[in-house]
């Protein structure tokens, strides 16, 4: 019964970053339906950009609710997961200052392999575990 109400506790958590991430959406999906996409060259990236009001804010709600929703997570290796991204975010954020390209997306790419290795472990569903 405390493992049922623990994961409830854990859904009910995770509603925040599953809010945000609606309203992040809808204001992006406006303003690239409604605005001019822009590209310039940042020394050797390509940035792309969109009018967007409060971008800072809607920056914040976009990590809010990608990274938000792992460090909120009931697994402790998805929070794990989670605190790497942040902290990979934070990494791309300064690179991207320095003109690095595609810095969030390599990092992205990278913790894309970390789930992938991690699903590959894992029994498929009705399955009986192997002992170990």
């Amino acid at each position: 019964m405390q493992q049922r109400a623990a994961a409830q506790a854990v859904r009910r958590r995770l509603w925040g970053p599953v809010a945000v991430g609606l309203a992040t959406g809808a204001v992006l999906s406006h303003a690239l339906a409604t605005r001019p996409v822009t590209a310039e060259l940042r020394g050797r990236a390509v940035g792309y950009g969109v009018d967007v009001p409060d971008a800072p804010l809607v920056v914040t709600g976009y990590l809010f609710a990608t990274l938000g929703a792992l460090l909120l997570a009931g697994d402790r290796r998805l929070r794990l997961l989670g605190a790497a991204m942040t902290a990979g975010a934070v990494l791309c954020a300064a690179l991207w200052r320095l003109e690095f390209a595609s810095t969030w997306c390599a990092f992205a790419a990278a913790a894309s392999l970390l789930v992938l290795g991690r699903a590959g472990r894992q029994e498929p569903s009705g399955s009986v575990p192997r002992p170990a």
